[in-house]
């Protein structure tokens, strides 16, 4: 079961990158995981952000300066955090908004033309056990970041 999730979710990518509506900001996972991180908050510094999407320090580092400069614009900006020198506060900008919600409007449409072809029952058991997957996962993130 687990195989197949992973085999739906690969497809999802790869449906992503091979469509003609081809996205303009090249996003990657992580890129799109810290602007929606960002949209539910004001502000994270560095360090929340890469505990929050499970990456390592160096490797939210390049996520952060790509977001700074996709395409010579930026979807982020940094700046110093005022009670503590040493860490910076990402925010998402405006561009950043729209490039997350270019995104999400794309994959959506993709995923309402499937979920379309499900009949009601079939579609309401989906979601409830979407439901339930997404609420265990939720357990298992907060579990790990209490006891990392």
């Amino acid at each position: 079961m687990a195989e197949e999730i992973f085999d739906v979710w690969k497809l999802s990518w790869i449906d992503r990158a091979g469509t003609n509506d081809k996205d303009e900001f090249d996003l990657s996972e992580a890129e799109l995981l810290t602007l929606d991180l960002l949209t539910k908050s004001q502000s994270m510094n560095v360090g929340e952000l890469q505990r929050s999407i499970d990456v390592l320090p160096a490797q939210m580092s390049r996520v952060i300066r790509s977001l700074e400069q996709k395409g010579g614009k930026p979807l982020v900006s940094c700046s110093l955090n005022l009670q503590d020198k040493r860490k910076i506060d990402v925010s998402i900008t405006d561009l950043g908004r729209h490039a997350l919600q270019s995104y999400q409007a794309t994959k959506l449409a993709t995923l309402m033309s499937v979920l379309s072809d499900l009949d009601e029952s079939d579609r309401r058991d989906f979601i409830r056990i979407l439901r339930t997957i997404r609420d265990k996962l939720v357990t298992i993130s907060e579990a790990k970041r209490q006891h990392p």
